[in-house]
């Protein structure tokens, strides 16, 4: 008898450009975060008008979604967007679903948009988040985005803390990760 080592999971970060991609986020974020924080179906309708947004009008030079495998399953997504200012660009709906978490999946993602805001000649990136999802901030801090400010909110059927995050695109040389 034979014990082989466990393999561990292939993960696989491509475009978000098959169908079912964008669909899936918005379903998945509304299915996790419910299950996981008894958030309600608004939050699931912000999700869904990030990706309407998105997949009805974007620029592929200045924006990217992706979407992270394990064994050929959906198990995450992030996309990149122009922010609210030319040189700036928003990380939006990073999601790793909890069968996937541990096995570097979000910082992939996150690595992957980071990568290509720089690529794309934004000098920043921004992020909102809410303080409830530390693991995903550990992500962020990791990559090297820093808090600039918070504020408690009603939102989603709960009180909550919103939080901005900034990536100053010049000061990092070298994406973070693997």
């Amino acid at each position: 008898m034979s014990s082989q080592p466990p393999q561990r999971p292939e993960v696989v970060v491509r475009p978000a450009d098959r169908p079912g991609d964008l669909g899936w986020a918005v379903m998945a974020h509304g299915e996790i975060y419910h299950q996981q924080f008894g958030w309600d179906a608004s939050f699931e309708a912000l999700v869904a008008q990030i990706v309407a947004d998105y997949a009805t009008d974007h620029d592929p030079a200045r924006e990217g979604a992706w979407i992270a495998e394990v064994d050929g399953e959906r198990v995450g997504c992030i996309l990149c967007v122009a922010g609210d200012e030319p040189a700036v660009a928003a990380l939006r709906i990073l999601l790793v679903a909890p069968t996937a978490r541990g096995l570097g999946v979000g910082s992939r993602l996150v690595e992957r948009c980071v990568t290509f805001a720089r690529d794309a000649g934004y000098r920043q990136v921004t992020l909102w988040t809410n303080d409830v999802l530390a693991s995903a901030r550990r992500i962020y801090e990791a990559a090297g985005f820093v808090l600039a400010d918070e504020e408690p909110h009603h939102s989603f059927g709960h009180d909550l803390v919103g939080q901005n995050w900034t990536l100053d695109l010049s000061v990092i040389t070298t994406a973070a990760g693997n």
